[in-house]
């Protein structure tokens, strides 16, 4: 009897501490998520009473040049920040991890300082350092204006840049003992043992980066506001206008669902395909 009250004491004292959690969970995220499901099936406006109006939203989607647009523009984005990102991120990751160079923690830091920085303050420096160079033309110009931000976007790397270097401290240094003794060179090393002894964080970084990468808004918002021509016109950013531009609250809100689809998509799609090449 003692036993079983001491465990309800302790079930008691875990609700306890579980709770500001949970209702944090409920009314910011849970709720607004259910919230925003339901909006999606109604035409409102923010102010007024939603008006019920069933699949109308989802339909409008299928007609909507716009949505296309950013979702070109998204999908571009997507293929080149995580192909360029995911190499320069591996090669700084294995320069910092040669054991003779030295500072090696000094440029750790150097590297990663940037993704602490917020982001309305780095696009604004960046901002600021097109117009000291005379290269605005870089966000100006409709064919340069996406390259411009992948660009950009290598400047926050630090995050996978250390992931990977962590796990290259956790390779076997047997293995590549081994390969040097059977005269291996550096090319045949990388392709043989460091990469597919990477491929399980290659796969975790590729994953959060597609999370990441389909809700890409406030560099996009800050610098270019979705121009020149709508050639930055992001997904999230065309969900943004819509809602808090032209007030389409409920149409925002399926843009939203439909995003979450996707992004869902792309994920089961990187665990399907990538973990064919794990080691």
């Amino acid at each position: 009897m003692v036993n079983r009250r001491s465990k309800l004491d302790k079930f008691q004292t875990s609700l306890f501490f579980i709770f500001p959690w949970f209702f944090g969970f409920l009314c910011f995220f849970l709720g607004p998520l259910l919230a925003s499901l339901c909006l999606s099936f109604t035409n409102y406006d923010g102010l007024n009473i939603p008006d019920f109006i069933g699949l109308t939203n989802y339909s409008r989607l299928l007609s909507d040049d716009s949505l296309y647009t950013s979702l070109r523009v998204t999908l571009s984005f997507a293929i080149m920040n995580l192909s360029l990102g995911t190499i320069v991120a591996i090669a700084l990751a294995i320069l910092l991890n040669q054991e003779d160079i030295k500072g090696s923690s000094f440029f750790r830091t150097l590297f990663y300082i940037p993704t602490i920085i917020p982001i309305v303050a780095s696009s604004v420096t960046w901002i600021w350092l097109f117009k000291k160079i005379h290269t605005p033309s870089l966000l100006s110009d409709e064919n340069l204006a996406l390259p411009a931000l992948v660009i950009i976007s290598l400047w926050s790397l630090g995050n996978p840049m250390l992931i990977y270097l962590a796990g290259l401290k956790n390779i076997p240094t047997y293995l590549y003992e081994s390969a040097e003794i059977d005269s291996a060179s550096e090319w045949q090393k990388f392709w043989h043992i460091t990469l597919p002894s990477l491929s399980p964080v290659i796969l975790f970084n590729v994953v959060i980066g597609i999370i990441q990468v389909f809700q890409y808004f406030v560099p996009a918002y800050v610098m270019t506001s979705g121009g020149p021509k709508n050639a930055t016109l992001f997904y999230s950013l065309y969900i943004y206008q819509k809602a808090f531009e032209d007030f389409e609250m409920g149409y925002a809100s399926a843009l939203a669902w439909v995003l979450f689809l996707i992004i869902t998509g792309f994920t089961y799609l990187a665990f399907r395909v990538l973990p064919k090449s794990e080691h």
